[in-house]
């Protein structure tokens, strides 16, 4: 898989970048937790969502935001960091100009700069939220949330607890004209340690291989 560097609004990003051979295939891009808690492109979960996607047939990018790895610049709050979630998908659209399906997954902080870049860009299509933290994070920019997609955490996660997640769900559900699912991991923590990941990792590629096969949003 290429390792590749693209401009960002700080300076190169640098990412990983998986194609399909298919031209028309639908596009995703891969959004990682916390900067400055260890959080990275190769983290566990975002490595496992890449492949999930990957293997269902999208063309997929993951990438380092500001001041991760060898991408330029330096944490700035989350706002920086939505900047360059958007570059990294002006860069996988260049790429893949006849792509279908457009869509976003992050995990933790990575979820909270996901549903910001859908309010951005009315391309997106779906989203994955794995472990929205909820408790920490001002969501209610979702208003309304524009696109349907896939809240899923762990119901043992002490970082950003399921009460939280709920709430959230809880009022993402009440918007018309799209379809928010929930799922919870029995036994899961925030980091879907074994045996859950492969569990949450099988949820998501059943949530998103139906709605591959739907027409609406």
């Amino acid at each position: 898989m290429p390792e590749v560097i693209f401009p960002g609004p700080e300076g190169r990003l640098e990412g990983r970048y998986h194609p399909q051979k298919l031209k028309d295939a639908p596009i995703a891009i891969i959004l990682h937790p916390h900067p400055q808690f260890g959080g990275t492109m190769n983290n566990r979960v975002v490595y496992n969502l890449h492949y999930a996607f990957h293997s269902m047939g999208f063309t997929v990018l993951r990438f380092n935001f500001r001041g991760v790895g060898r991408s330029q610049g330096e944490y700035d709050q989350g706002v920086g960091e939505l900047s360059d979630a958007a570059s990294a998908l002006d860069y996988l659209q260049a790429m893949n100009p006849n792509a279908k399906h457009c869509w976003v997954a992050g995990f933790s902080f990575g979820a909270w700069i996901g549903m910001q870049l859908l309010m951005r860009r009315p391309e997106i299509t779906g989203f994955i939220s794995v472990s929205p933290p909820a408790d920490r994070y001002d969501f209610s920019f979702l208003a309304p949330c524009p696109s349907s997609g896939l809240i899923i955490n762990g119901l043992n996660d002490r970082v950003a607890p399921p009460a939280d997640t709920r709430t959230l769900v809880g009022k993402l559900h009440e918007q018309k004209g799209i379809t928010i699912t929930h799922q919870e991991v029995e036994g899961a923590g925030h980091f879907f340690e074994d045996p859950h990941m492969d569990p949450m990792i099988d949820d998501v590629k059943g949530y998103v291989s139906r709605r591959l096969t739907e027409t609406t949003r």
